[in-house]
């Protein structure tokens, strides 16, 4: 009798959490249908293709602006001083 009033407590707890977790598995198809280009499909994607890089070379080089660059200062750094044992930067 025990087993059964704690199979019975068990299954009316599980129930409501059992039914949410349904509801979010995904539906994926993992296999579509291959579908196949007709040859006038595939000349279209050829001339379609052709266009865009043709576009591409038409579009001009960007300019190259720098706009800290009369803030910084382009003069090399000098290396840091090797330091000693005894901690400063020279011998």
């Amino acid at each position: 009798m025990k087993i059964l009033c704690a199979a019975t407590l068990l299954a009316a707890l599980a129930g409501p959490f059992a039914a949410p977790a349904f509801a979010q598995a995904p539906n994926i198809n993992l296999i579509p249908e291959l579908k196949s280009k007709s040859p006038e499909e595939r000349e279209l994607d050829a001339i379609n293709e052709k266009a865009y890089r043709e576009s591409l070379r038409k579009i001009p080089d960007a300019k190259v602006s720098d706009p800290w660059g009369n803030v910084r200062n382009d003069a090399p750094k000098p290396a840091p001083a090797k330091r000693t044992k005894t901690g400063n930067g020279t011998n």
